[in-house]
């Protein structure tokens, strides 16, 4: 179901990952596997992203999840990295990625990616399988 004028709506697409080890390396792998899944199931069109926001939790820091979107060839559009609220007893070594995209879908056609352990975090989207 388009929006009814079939004009551009700026959009959130959320998703995460968890990483094995606050290393560069898992840190890098476990960012770009969540932003290709991301961009597969919702046809992403890399020009149409007006920004990307990037959390992790407080134990992650060995590199910015943003540089594996540079390394996807995304040089021009805007990224930001935070740490995420550290909230007692909230899941470790988590991603976040919240994507402005700028689409004629409804709010209903977009599919948000919680990867593995993370689909515990928003129990009410349905798996991508």
């Amino acid at each position: 179901m388009n929006n009814a004028q079939g004009r551009l709506l700026c959009r959130g697409i959320r998703g995460a990952i968890r990483v094995a080890a606050n290393t560069r390396k898992d840190i890098l792998a476990a960012t770009k596997e969540l932003l290709e899944q991301m961009v597969e199931a919702n046809q992403i069109e890399p020009e149409r992203l007006a920004g990307i926001f990037f959390t992790t939790t407080s134990d992650l820091n060995a590199e910015f999840p943003a540089v594996a979107a540079r390394q996807l060839g995304w040089t021009h559009i805007p990224l930001l990295c935070a740490h995420e609220m550290s909230v007692p007893g909230s899941m470790s070594l988590v991603i976040r990625v919240m994507m402005l995209y700028n689409t004629e879908r409804s709010q209903h056609e977009i599919v948000h990616t919680y990867l593995g352990e993370t689909r515990s975090l928003r129990p009410e989207l349905e798996p991508l399988e």
